[in-house]
């Protein structure tokens, strides 16, 4: 795998110098201006053929040519969103990174974000639940309300992660995902870009969208990428501390997370919210699975 040269964005105008400081709400004040960049249901189908076949750089570099620091990349720091967020860095260091803190993260994560921002030299936006929003769930539910029914821990995904992911997102055109095709069978349809209609109509970017599991720690050991910590300790796929284990030999790679439920989707609702029947396609899998047993 070959790195991409730096591109030359000395003439653009969210170069370095002209950066807007964050506001005392925490965004930027460049991503309010009422101009959206948004692509049409036609653009948006031409760039996906386009694209499927090109490499994930490509997809990057096509995105932050266009939008800049308008097209944020949106990370849990898992092994798909350090390679998309090294590759974008090497494309321009100045890049829009944004993650979530739900509250009950593992404390490795909470290490890992401060490693990788001191690694890259970059800032780090973190949103957080409301607060209020989170007392009333508590008051009214309990602390570990998500073992409980699905139903319950889908409200908590919601509260904690889904609606600070909202409001992370306002005001951007684009946002880039490190989904695979092959991680669950909710995501087996994804494009590489599309437009995210549960999210305002932005564009939703997943330039790994076509990659194998292989393909990522392939390039994590070639550049030498950090990595989260609990890897090593046999977990595959990272949530909230609560709700992730380690996996078990032979298991599926998202095993571990919510692994009490029985036949429930694999998702927390922010790539595919329950209200928009974005479920139907996973929820048809494992009925036609269970079938088969």
């Amino acid at each position: 795998m070959d790195r991409p040269e730096h591109l030359d964005r000395q003439e653009r105008s969210d170069s370095p110098e002209h950066l807007d400081s964050p506001n005392s709400s925490g965004s930027l004040d460049s991503l309010d201006s009422p101009d959206r960049d948004y692509l049409d249901e036609f653009e948006a189908g031409q760039l996906a053929i386009e694209f499927d076949g090109e490499s994930p750089e490509a997809v990057i570099e096509w995105a932050l040519d266009r939008w800049g620091r308008r097209a944020g990349i949106c990370t849990s720091f898992q092994a798909e969103g350090m390679v998309l967020l090294d590759m974008a860095w090497q494309i321009d260091p100045n890049i829009h990174v944004f993650t979530v803190d739900t509250g009950r993260l593992h404390q490795e994560t909470y290490d890992f974000i401060d490693r990788v921002r001191d690694h890259y030299d970059i800032d780090i936006q973190v949103y957080f639940p409301d607060l209020l929003q989170v007392e009333n769930m508590v008051g009214a539910h309990g602390m570990n309300l998500f073992y409980k029914s699905v139903e319950s821990r889908f409200k908590c995904c919601n509260v904690r992660k889904v609606e600070p992911i909202r409001r992370a997102l306002e005001g951007l055109d684009g946002w880039f995902t490190g989904l695979r095709r092959d991680q669950w069978a909710s995501r087996a349809n994804i494009r590489k870009i599309e437009i995210d209609h549960d999210h305002g109509g932005l564009a939703k970017i997943s330039p790994l969208a076509d990659w194998t599991e292989e393909e990522v720690w392939d390039y994590i050991e070639l550049y030498d990428v950090p990595k989260h910590p609990l890897y090593e300790k046999g977990y595959t796929s990272i949530g909230c501390m609560p709700c992730t284990r380690v996996t078990k030999p032979g298991e599926d790679s998202r095993a571990g997370r919510w692994w009490w439920e029985k036949n429930a989707p694999k998702e927390c609702g922010m790539h595919c919210p329950v209200e928009t029947g974005g479920f139907e396609h996973e929820m048809e899998a494992l009925v036609a699975e269970e079938a088969e047993k």
